[in-house]
């Protein structure tokens, strides 16, 4: 879940659409993630569903690309009835163990953020490898997610009150999103602080509300949130900056890393 130590910053908005050929775009995404090395293991909290994932062996900074082709075949123009990012997501579900309906949503993110911010390079890979630490993919404590994009138990984490190995961040938003009006939490699948999702809180679905709790609307805010300030996430110092923007911690973005990483490589395996 969201990482509630002192050194934590945070997040991300939205928008989602269906392009025929979309398949093309997001696996060129998947495949440029960073080779990253160290040997540690996050310590974000109790309550992080993915403590048990063992950290890539890397170094921030000292990466190299990963360029894998992973691309899958697009349907043709024409094709009706065909949703070329659903049936991408179908077929890489088992593989990558993410449910279909979020790679659907860090796809679509990836999607749109090239589209508007071409120069960014964000990789619906890494979103998964933050969204597999922050809320297990929309499945932490029992949830499931469901087709609407919602996790079917609101994801919450800890008060943050400033207790031992938290922030103290009063409350912002008199318990809109989070339920409590004392002091803030994070929020949703890709856990955001209130305050951080009033500034980058976006509309992934298309359905005219921004929803911290909706996975798309979370993806896609997390995808502009990473991207901000002109940052290169096909860089190794844009990526790494990225992920510490997101939460100020090397053993964090080890383990996004070493998550995104392989569910990137899985999908060039698939292509």
């Amino acid at each position: 879940m969201a990482d509630t130590s002192t050194e934590t910053p945070r997040r991300g908005p939205g928008i989602l659409f269906r392009l025929l050929v979309v398949v093309l775009a997001l696996v060129v995404g998947a495949a440029v993630v960073w080779v990253v090395r160290v040997a540690t293991v996050p310590q974000t909290g109790a309550e992080v569903p993915a403590a048990q994932v063992e950290a890539a062996p890397v170094e921030p900074n000292s990466a190299t690309p990963v360029e894998a082709d992973a691309t899958a075949p697009a349907p043709q123009a024409g094709q009706s009835g065909t949703d070329p990012l659903r049936a991408w997501a179908d077929r890489l579900a088992g593989p990558t163990g993410i449910p279909a309906r979020a790679l659907v949503a860090y796809g679509n993110a990836e999607l749109n953020v090239r589209s508007t911010t071409p120069g960014c390079r964000l990789s619906w890979a890494t979103l998964a490898g933050i969204g597999r630490i922050e809320s297990n993919h929309g499945q932490y404590g029992g949830a499931t997610l469901g087709a609407d994009g919602r996790p079917s138990i609101p994801i919450i984490g800890v008060p943050l009150d400033g207790s031992a190995g938290v922030r103290a961040i009063t409350d912002t938003d008199a318990g809109q999103f989070d339920g409590d009006a004392t002091v803030d939490r994070a929020v949703g699948p890709m856990q955001f602080i209130p305050s951080t999702w009033r500034k980058w809180g976006a509309d992934g679905n298309l359905d005219g509300v921004g929803d911290p709790q909706q996975i798309d609307d979370a993806a896609l805010a997390a995808g502009r949130y990473l991207c901000a300030n002109g940052r290169d996430l096909g860089t190794a110092t844009g990526w790494w900056q990225g992920v510490f923007s997101y939460n100020n911690s090397v053993p964090y973005g080890q383990k996004v890393f070493g998550l995104a990483d392989g569910y990137a490589r899985t999908a060039a395996a698939r292509r």
